[in-house]
C-alpha cells in the first residue's frame, strides 16, 4: 500500500464522479458553447454571491488572469511572503502582467490591515503604482491557516477605503470555511475576483474557476485565450468539478479531523523540533533534514514532501483513509532519527 500525503491534488477520481464525467452535456466551450462549463460557472458563481465565472485548468491561471485584468505594467500588488502567487507561479505576475510585488510577513501568511497600509506607495514617479492586494485562504505555506471572515472583511473595507482592487487566492476555500463553520455566501461583497481552485481537497482531476462581474470575466475570457486557457469540449472535467461540488465538501472535516491526528503524534516524537499550528488539512513540522525524512518514510511506502532543507509537509485528502492513518502514525513512531 503506498500513501500519498504530498499534496490534496494527488486524488483520482471514483467511480460516481467518472460516471459524472461520462454523462456529461459537451460543447465547444471557446464558443461558449458548452452547456457543462456553463452550469459549472454559473454555480460557482451563485455560491459566492459572485456576477459570473470562468472554467481554467489551474489556479495559477485563474490567478494570473485575475492580475492582469486588474493591472497594467508600473503597478504593484501587496501580498504576503509566503503566498502562492508570489513563491509557486513562476514569477507569472511579472511575466505575464509587468507588474512588482511588496511583500507583509503575516503571522503564518495572514495579513493584517495595519501591515498592509504601511506598504501602500505614495504617487511619485519614481515608485509603482500600489493597486492590488492579495491573500491566499488557505495560506499553504502557513502551515493550512485560515484567515477568518472578520479578517477577509476588515481587509475588504480598508481596500475600498483606499480604492485598491482585492483578490483572494481561494486554493483551498472550501477547506478555510469548512474550519470557520461558514458557507460560500458569508464572502459574498468582500472581493473583486476570487480564484476557486477544485482539484485540490474537493479531489477533481481538474479545474479552477475565477469569479468575479461580468465586465472582468469578459476581459479575462480574452487573456485566458492568450494564455492557451481555451478549451473545447472541457464539459467532461467541469462534470467533474460539479459532482466535486455537491459531494466533497461536507467531508473535508474528516481530512482535517486527520491532519490534526497526524500533528499530535508529530508532536510527541523527539526527532520532530516543531509543529505548525494545524486549522485544516496540512500538516507542516521542522526537523534537523527534510530530505532524510521523505526518504525514510518512502522505504516504508508514505510519500511526503520536503518543502524546505528543514521543513516536511503532510497534506490529508480523499484518498487518505483512517486505516492509511493509523498505519501513517505506527510508521512515524516506529523511526529512529537523531534528534
Amino acid at each position: 500500500m503506498i500513501i500519498d500525503l504530498r499534496s490534496d491534488t494527488v486524488t483520482k477520481p471514483g467511480k460516481a464522479m467518472l460516471e459524472a464525467m461520462m454523462h456529461a452535456e459537451l460543447g465547444d466551450d471557446v464558443f461558449a458553447e458548452d452547456p457543462t462549463v456553463k452550469k459549472l460557472e454559473e454555480k460557482v458563481a451563485a455560491l459566492f454571491g459572485m456576477e459570473a465565472g470562468l472554467f481554467c485548468p489551474s489556479g495559477t491561471m485563474t490567478n494570473q488572469i485575475a492580475v492582469k485584468a486588474h493591472t497594467q505594467p508600473l503597478d504593484e500588488i501587496i501580498c504576503d511572503k509566503i503566498c502562492h502567487i508570489y513563491n509557486y507561479e513562476t514569477g507569472g505576475w511579472a511575466f505575464h502582467s509587468g507588474v512588482s510585488i511588496r511583500l507583509t510577513e503575516g503571522k503564518n501568511g495572514v495579513m493584517t490591515v495595519p501591515q498592509i497600509e504601511e506598504l501602500i506607495l505614495p504617487d511619485f514617479d519614481w515608485l509603482p503604482n500600489t493597486t492590488l492586494v492579495a491573500i491566499e485562504n488557505t495560506v499553504n505555506k502557513g502551515g493550512g491557516s485560515v484567515y477568518t471572515v472578520e479578517e477577509m472583511r476588515a481587509i475588504s473595507d480598508f481596500c475600498r477605503s483606499k480604492k485598491l482592487i482585492f483578490h483572494l487566492d481561494g486554493a483551498r476555500i472550501f477547506n478555510a470555511l469548512t474550519a470557520l463553520n461558514k458557507k460560500p455566501q458569508h464572502l459574498a461583497g468582500l472581493f473583486d475576483s476570487i480564484s476557486v481552485c477544485i482539484s485540490k481537497g474537493l479531489g477533481a482531476p481538474v479545474g479552477s474557476v475565477l469569479l468575479g462581474s461580468k465586465a472582468f470575466i469578459k476581459k479575462s475570457r480574452k487573456i485566458r485565450k492568450v494564455m492557451g486557457g481555451g478549451m473545447r469540449q472541457s464539459g467532461l472535467l467541469a462534470a467533474a468539478c460539479i459532482y466535486a461540488l455537491e459531494n466533497n465538501v461536507a467531508r473535508l472535516a474528516d481530512d482535517h479531523q486527520r491532519a490534526k491526528q497526524l500533528a499530535e503524534t508529530l508532536a510527541t516524537l523527539p526527532w520532530v523540533k516543531k509543529v505548525l499550528p494545524v486549522a485544516t488539512n496540512i500538516v507542516i513540522f521542522e526537523v534537523n533534514s527534510s530530505a532524510q525524512v521523505a526518504e525514510l518514510l518512502a522505504a516504508k511506502g508514505i510519500k511526503v514532501q520536503p518543502f524546505s532543507p528543514i521543513l516536511v509537509r503532510m497534506v490529508t485528502h480523499l484518498d487518505f483513509t483512517e486505516e492509511m492513518l493509523i498505519s501513517t502514525q505506527n510508521e512515524l513512531k516506529s523511526l529512529v532519527i537523531s534528534a
